[in-house]
């Protein structure tokens, strides 16, 4: 909402934003098009700019503020910390990383038990590339299109995402596999997996790993039938390859679980984690792996390390966060409101033409808009990623914006991540500017 104080610059760039646009890069972007919008606070699921406007976060930031914009606890134990030693080299430890490791052995599913720390969702891919080769002698890492994992040179490569595009070529070894996508593929998703099954028999006996987002994120909010992620693991593992399940975007509590791959009761060989696992508060990354993996490396050496692994200040960050996640009953929180999220974004696409679907689980929900009502015809297609300008999915967003919320959006998706904390009143008020911000793609439509 805007505010009433006449004080307040509202026209143009302020001093900050046109420091920052002149000295800092935008990222994904051209950077013509980069406008930063300075942030001054956060409170609850709500952000204030410079302005004094007051913004409903509904993507969580990146979908990763997972713990709102006020989690004192994690600010507290991240000060703590700092004080006491604000960073001690990874061959020593400190009582929180040892508790954090503890912590994820025990939600993690079933004997997921040793991690390595790094400072990204892209860096724990990496490592968790670099485990699965060194596990297994293999080199080859299957990956899926429709797919995001990183943006550093590993986990790019790994990406099936056309951002990956304009870095190519990338790591050797990485091969790209069909996605449970019944709207965007010739095939099914269950037909989908034998496809893979061919794969990794006519590749022989050089896949160390299948990697996938359990449910995809940043490419659609794309959530397979239940049997395919338990289907996918007997898979990789009849071709001796191990299941890589990144859950860097799904995880800590944003599928109404713990983890993505709870949802389909699955146990992956080797978890990234990252966004959630400090609620965003600090930069942390993990990868995951079962004590067989684990064991390989008591007399293998386990190469692979970086300066700021399990920085203290990060850890203790992600410790608190996790305890918070547990002592404030937010995964079984998270799963009530994402139905009653659910529900309340099926009624929305009821009342506007340009909703092609809706989908998702818990708190992770995906808007895809159609231009033609009663088909699958995007806004938005897979090259716009690379390509100047606003599509209409942005359009929606933007409208969203200026009505006080803020919305992600991707190709031809709205990505509907909250805060897990967000109430049911808060999803009201949200939904509500959404309701109004559809408007846009319903006048988009095609006649």
């Amino acid at each position: 909402m805007a505010t009433d104080d006449p004080s307040v610059e509202t026209d143009g760039p302020n001093d900050v934003e046109r420091m920052d646009r002149e000295h800092v890069f935008g990222t994904w972007a051209y950077q013509r098009e980069v406008s930063p919008t300075e942030v001054t606070s956060g409170d609850g699921v709500y952000f204030t700019d410079a302005r004094g406007n007051r913004r409903l976060d509904f993507s969580a930031q990146l979908m990763c503020s997972n713990l709102g914009h006020s989690a004192d606890r994690v600010a507290d134990a991240m000060a703590e910390q700092a004080r006491r030693g604000a960073y001690f080299a990874p061959s020593l430890t400190t009582e929180n990383r040892a508790r954090l490791g503890k912590l994820l052995a025990e939600v993690t599913p079933g004997d997921l038990s040793k991690t390595f720390f790094s400072t990204s969702g892209t860096e724990a891919v990496e490592a968790a590339i670099k485990i699965a080769r060194l596990y297994t002698g293999r080199h080859k890492i299957v990956s899926r299109y429709r797919s995001y994992h990183g943006a550093t040179y590993g986990s790019i490569s790994v990406t099936g995402d056309p951002r990956r595009l304009l870095a190519e070529p990338g790591l050797p070894g990485t091969i790209k596999a069909p996605d449970p996508y019944a709207y965007g593929s010739t095939l099914d998703p269950m037909e989908s997996l034998e496809y893979i099954d061919e794969m990794l028999m006519l590749e022989g006996d050089t896949v160390a790993a299948v990697l996938v987002e359990p449910i995809v994120g940043s490419n659609g909010i794309l959530v397979p039938p239940p049997e395919y992620l338990p289907r996918l693991k007997e898979i990789a593992h009849a071709h001796d390859a191990l299941l890589i399940c990144d859950e860097v975007m799904a995880g800590f509590g944003r599928c109404g679980e713990w983890f993505g791959s709870d949802v389909f009761d699955v146990t992956p060989d080797i978890m990234t984690m990252a966004k959630g696992i400090t609620g965003a508060y600090a930069p942390l990354g993990a990868t995951t792996v079962t004590g067989e993996i684990a064991a390989h490396f008591e007399d293998e050496m386990f190469c692979h390390g970086h300066t700021y692994s399990g920085h203290p200040v990060a850890v203790a960050a992600g410790r608190a966060a996790v305890e918070t996640y547990i002592d404030d009953d937010l995964i079984p929180h998270a799963r009530e409101v994402g139905d009653y999220l659910g529900r309340e974004l099926e009624k929305v696409a009821d009342r506007h033409p340009s909703v092609g679907e809706v989908r998702g689980v818990g708190l992770f929900r995906g808007v895809e808009l159609t231009k033609r009502e009663g088909e699958r015809v995007p806004f938005g297609e897979r090259k716009d990623k690379l390509s100047p300008g606003k599509t209409v999915v942005d359009e929606v967003s933007s409208r969203a914006w200026n009505d006080g919320m803020h919305l992600a959006s991707m190709i031809n998706t709205l990505i509907v991540a909250p805060p897990v904390v967000i109430t049911e009143d808060e999803v009201d008020e949200a939904v509500a500017i959404l309701d109004e911000a559809l408007r846009v793609s319903d006048d988009a439509m095609e006649s």
